[in-house]
């Protein structure tokens, strides 16, 4: 007999939230994510699999604190994209599929932020120090270590990328004028992994006008971030577009009570008024 397992994925997901950004299990949270849109199946499978590419990165990688940065990043790149044959998808990257774990794991294929996820879940297996960057447009890997620094990248192959790899590959997807910054190396956490990974399949709800599905990944994101206020607007404002009066303005009144003055109250209590104008 098939088990709805919705409210115990939310649940799981509400308590992960919870927590300092640093305490999250980044990998469950996306399989939990996952899990929403499969509602009858079970997790195990595929928690057994996490399980194994991290047995598999320890085997390749026994414990060595002479082992440097460099070693941990090819033995990722032979494990995930070698042994288990994890590769970007090229040929449908926009198929809402490529951001969703569970689909990712059995086709063997995603969007860079869902495979980077593996990625970071089997180094931190090993305590190694793993996070993603703020690059636009192309999640890619930091390392930490002995012998310094790596930067990965997921969608192909695990391939270590240089700065000039980099400065080619920020031409690529901003334009021809831009230029490394700073910036572009600071780690993301958690949550903004997570956010980086749903945002791709709600800018894919969005293009095909799925407004439904658009207020369910901004509820979702919610879960993992509930104390974003821009979300909070975004997902008041969703509601309110497909009908959602109440979800709405429960919504925005939240980020209304909970924002400082400054134009972010400002232009909610004015949409606040619109939606409740909507009432009467």
């Amino acid at each position: 007999m098939m088990t709805d397992r919705r409210a115990e994925h939310v649940e799981s997901l509400t308590a992960q939230g919870r927590l300092d950004d640093a305490d999250m299990d980044l990998a469950e949270c996306a399989l939990l994510l996952a899990g929403l849109d499969r509602p009858e199946g079970d997790l195990s499978p595929f928690r057994d699999h996490l399980a194994a590419l991290a047995r598999d990165v320890a085997a390749a990688a026994p414990g060595d604190p002479a082992r440097t940065v460099s070693q941990q990043a090819r033995t990722l790149a032979d494990i995930v994209s070698g042994q288990y044959n994890y590769v970007g998808d090229t040929l449908t990257y926009d198929d809402p599929q490529n951001a969703n774990l569970i689909r990712v794991i059995e086709r063997r294929k995603g969007l860079p932020v869902a495979l980077a996820i593996l990625y970071i879940h089997a180094a931190r297996a090993q305590g190694w120090s793993a996070t993603g960057i703020n690059f636009p447009g192309h999640f890619l890997i930091r390392l930490e270590g002995s012998g310094g620094r790596v930067i990965l990248d997921p969608f192909n192959g695990g391939v270590a990328r240089d700065v000039a790899d980099l400065r080619g590959l920020l031409k690529q997807m901003t334009g021809i004028e831009a230029e490394l910054e700073p910036g572009h190396y600071a780690p993301i956490g958690n949550r903004q992994t997570l956010i980086r990974l749903l945002n791709n399949i709600k800018l894919r709800a969005i293009a095909a006008t799925e407004n439904d599905r658009v207020a369910e990944i901004l509820d979702r994101m919610l879960l993992v971030a509930p104390d974003d206020l821009s979300l909070l607007r975004e997902a008041g404002q969703c509601h309110a577009a497909i009908g959602n009066m109440r979800r709405a303005i429960e919504a925005l009144e939240t980020v209304v009570a909970r924002s400082a003055n400054g134009p972010l109250r400002r232009e909610t209590e004015a949409l606040l008024r619109q939606v409740r104008s909507r009432l009467n």
